[in-house]
């Protein structure tokens, strides 16, 4: 089971808020990391729609760009090279 973008968007806005834009975003850049195969090199397991749910629950607040960008960073710091999913903006709606 991999990123699934339709249950990603539903739970991601239902848990965490956020506008339908950014949390379209965020599925965005989800459905990029799982197909780069990154993630799963460096963190040795398949990125799923539960793994992402899982790790935004990780943050400490903020919305679902926040809690991404936050996420992302995280990543970073351990294994670099995952800025390029960092979230910059999006547009509300």
């Amino acid at each position: 089971m991999t990123v699934e973008p339709g249950p990603l968007e539903v739970r991601l806005r239902n848990r965490f808020g956020g506008t339908v834009g950014e949390s379209r975003v965020v599925i965005r850049q989800a459905v990029d990391l799982a197909d780069s195969g990154q993630y799963e090199a460096d963190v040795g397991a398949e990125l799923t729609t539960e793994a992402v749910l899982e790790e935004l629950a990780d943050a400490p607040h903020g919305t679902p760009a926040d809690r991404w960008n936050w996420w992302i960073g995280s990543l970073e710091v351990a294994y670099g090279g995952y800025g390029q999913f960092g979230i910059q903006r999006y547009r509300d709606g």
